[in-house]
């Protein structure tokens, strides 16, 4: 009986035709965005994690939402909350489109923070949550905590994340780590 509903989704992840002769022409988003976990999995994997998408997107509109996590569990003879639902989309830092889909399983497979966590660490040295901390602030914690960085690696990173007017900004700075440089998004 699973075993229908498997071949059942399946089935309903197929696109249509003319669907799939439009995708052929157009140009893939994976292959234009900056995010790291294209470097991370190779092109096999990214085909696996694109047909899991395609069968989560039940309602074909590019993203994952509740109303797809409600069908892909009731298709597993499953009822949760909208609650528990709204909880797991909250891992993702925006919609859970095709490229934030394989950036959240990719950081699972290998181990690294999700952006909300990476930014939560500095949100520990900053009580006020203002997204900056000070620069001296930052170099000292660089130096003197954990794995401390050496001088070299402080102006690498300043130079990949200028500090303005003596204020660091890990906000962009994650962004930068987990997305990439977003002028280049933006092209």
């Amino acid at each position: 009986m699973a075993e229908d509903r498997v071949n059942r989704r399946t089935r309903k992840a197929e696109p249509a035709p003319a669907a799939a002769a439009a995708e052929d022409k157009e140009p893939k988003r994976a292959q234009r965005t900056t995010s790291n976990v294209f470097a991370v999995l190779n092109q096999n994997q990214i085909q696996e994690f694109k047909e899991a998408f395609g069968m989560m997107d039940v309602n074909r509109d590019g993203f994952i939402d509740v109303s797809d996590l409600k069908a892909i569990h009731n298709d597993l003879g499953r009822n949760p909350s909208d609650k528990d639902l709204n909880e797991m989309l909250k891992e993702c830092p925006g919609q859970l489109n095709f490229t934030a889909f394989l950036t959240l399983f990719g950081e699972k497979m290998h181990g690294t923070d999700s952006e909300t966590t990476f930014r939560q660490a500095f949100e520990q040295f900053d009580p006020e949550k203002k997204g900056k901390l000070s620069e001296e602030y930052v170099k000292d914690l660089l130096l003197n905590v954990g794995d401390q960085f050496k001088e070299e690696e402080i102006r690498q990173v300043w130079k990949e994340a200028k500090p303005h007017g003596g204020l660091f900004d890990y906000d962009a700075f994650v962004t930068l780590v987990k997305r990439g440089p977003q002028d280049e998004m933006a092209q």
